[in-house]
C-alpha cells in the first residue's frame, strides 16, 4: 500500500495546526480506536478517556509521523500502548482455570450446533477476566504475536499462549452456557 498518500493532505494540515484537519482525522479513526479501547479496558468511561488521551498524543507527536506505515496503524499503536499502560496500572491478573471449568471445557470440545453471534461474542468477551481479555484482544483482534504480547505485558511467551488458550475455552464455555440458558426460556 502507498502509505505516502493515505490521508496525506489531512496529516500535513494537522501538522500545520489546522483544527479542522485535526477534527477530520479524529472522525476518520475515532470509532475504530474507541472499539479497541473498549475491548482492552471494558469500561466505557475509561475507554472514552483513553481515546481522548490517545488523540492528544497523536496530535502532539504528529510531527514524528514519517509515513513508514499507514496513519491508522500509527494511531492504533498509540491507542494500544495507552490501553496497555492503563491496564498495567490496574495490576492485571492472570487467572487459572478451576478444575471443574477444565472438565466442562473438555466435555464441550466436541462439535456443537452453536451459532456464535457477534453480539454474543462481544458481550462475553467483556465478561472475561482482564488477563484473558487483554491477551485475547491483542492476539486475535489486534494481530500481535505471543512474543510481542509477552514483551508488552512483561509476561513470558508461554504465559501469553496459555492465557489465549484459556480465554478461548472460557469464551466458548460462556457462550455454551448462554446458549443453554436461552434454550430453556
Amino acid at each position: 500500500m502507498d502509505y505516502n498518500n493515505t490521508h496525506k493532505e489531512i496529516i500535513e494540515a494537522c501538522k500545520g495546526g489546522s483544527h479542522a484537519a485535526q477534527f477530520k482525522l479524529y472522525n476518520l479513526y475515532a470509532k475504530a480506536m474507541f472499539n479497541t479501547c473498549l475491548r482492552m479496558v471494558k469500561n466505557v468511561e475509561d475507554a472514552e478517556d483513553l481515546l481522548q488521551n490517545s488523540f492528544t498524543d497523536v496530535f502532539v507527536n504528529l510531527q514524528k509521523f514519517r509515513y513508514q506505515s499507514s496513519i491508522g496503524a500509527w494511531i492504533k499503536r498509540i491507542v494500544i500502548n495507552n490501553c496497555i499502560n492503563f491496564v498495567k496500572k490496574k495490576k492485571i491478573e492472570f487467572q487459572e482455570l478451576t478444575p471443574n471449568v477444565q472438565t466442562f471445557v473438555a466435555q464441550t470440545n466436541e462439535s456443537t450446533d452453536l451459532s456464535y453471534s457477534v453480539g454474543s461474542i462481544q458481550n462475553n468477551l467483556m465478561k472475561l477476566p482482564d488477563g484473558y481479555r487483554v491477551v485475547f484482544s491483542l492476539y486475535l483482534l489486534d494481530g500481535y504475536d505471543h512474543k510481542e504480547i509477552g514483551e508488552i505485558l512483561n509476561i513470558s511467551e508461554a504465559t501469553s499462549k496459555s492465557q489465549f488458550s484459556r480465554a478461548k475455552k472460557k469464551l466458548k464455555q460462556m457462550i455454551l452456557e448462554e446458549s443453554s440458558a436461552n434454550k430453556f426460556k
